[in-house]
């Protein structure tokens, strides 16, 4: 390591640590049993406290430190004086000490783009299903995805009282991504993860033509990334609009830096520049291998049913 980090490993050891205090602000606000559930555009697509808060806490702390990033969040907030103990100075040693990837050395903060989901999968949060929850933070240059942070508060949950909660994925383009276990489906196999709670006759029919051996269906982007990453499923096929970028952003750069691929429903990439529309309107498809031959399945009453962004 140098003795002056390059901006973008600063930046990402930054959210590390921002996305454990939204972590921790996620998982106190669910321990209090007040939620502060409100509805955006309808029951599914629901705001809680945590989302609110975690917003706060992430977007304040990384513009703190670096003002001249562009940073965009989920939740549309009033500006407003942030509490100093919501701010979070601290930077991860292990992600500092790394070596900065060539092309990315000499970037300027004024050259990034942040884009935040404080809360991944706010509605299985309200539900109890805790292991869908994601904290996401993405980092873009030149409208790609090349840096991510995926925080799960409730990660080991299940083990009950005496369990450490929580862990946090990062990964860099070039560099690769850390915190978990790289994992495939067997090659025999073909699992699709999909939506939980936002399917239709698209969506199905696009998850039907990848002839699965078995499908998965559960809330959070981020999560769907994760169980890709960790072997639990082969592709992720949502053929619908809904995601937006600061779902897929910080989870696409880490499934590239491992190899997998992230584009919508024709094959085509998403860009993540700060002016860009924040839909992910022609769906996504996600995979750790074999990306060709899912976008070669995808019907083409579904791609007339989607527009390319």
């Amino acid at each position: 390591m140098s003795g002056n980090p390059a901006v973008v490993m600063r930046l990402v050891a930054s959210a590390y640590s921002v996305a454990e205090k939204a972590g921790a602000i996620v998982r106190k606000v669910l321990h209090s049993g007040e939620l502060g559930i409100v509805e955006k555009t309808g029951a599914n697509d629901l705001q809680t406290l945590a989302d609110r808060l975690a917003q706060k806490s992430i977007c304040a702390s990384l513009s703190r430190r670096f003002p001249k990033v562009t940073i965009i969040g989920e939740e549309d907030l009033p500006c407003e004086e942030v509490q100093e103990d919501m701010i979070e100075n601290g930077q991860a040693e292990e992600i500092l000490q790394k070596s900065c990837p060539k092309e990315y050395e000499a970037l300027k903060e004024e050259e990034l783009v942040v884009w935040v989901d404080p809360l991944d999968g706010t509605k299985e949060y309200t539900e109890g299903l805790l292991d869908n929850v994601t904290v996401l933070i993405g980092i873009a240059y030149g409208g790609r995805a090349i840096a991510g942070v995926i925080n799960q508060p409730f990660y080991n949950y299940q083990l009950g009282s005496g369990a450490v909660l929580g862990r946090t994925i990062w990964g860099v383009l070039g560099l690769g991504a850390f915190g978990f276990q790289l994992q495939e489906v067997p090659a025999d196999k073909r699992i699709v993860t999909t939506t939980r709670s936002h399917s239709n006759k698209t969506v199905t029919d696009c998850v039907n033509a990848m002839e699965p051996h078995d499908i998965i269906r559960v809330g959070g982007a981020g999560n769907k990334i994760i169980q890709l990453i960790e072997g639990k499923a082969s592709a992720y096929v949502f053929a619908s609009p809904g995601c937006k970028k600061w779902d897929t952003c910080g989870p696409e750069a880490i499934l590239h830096a491992v190899g997998g691929k992230l584009t919508d429903m024709f094959g085509n990439p998403y860009h993540y520049n700060a002016e860009i529309k924040h839909m992910n309107s022609a769906g996504v498809l996600a995979t750790l291998r074999n990306h060709d031959y899912y976008v070669s399945r995808v019907p083409q009453s579904v791609l007339q049913a989607l527009k390319s962004d």
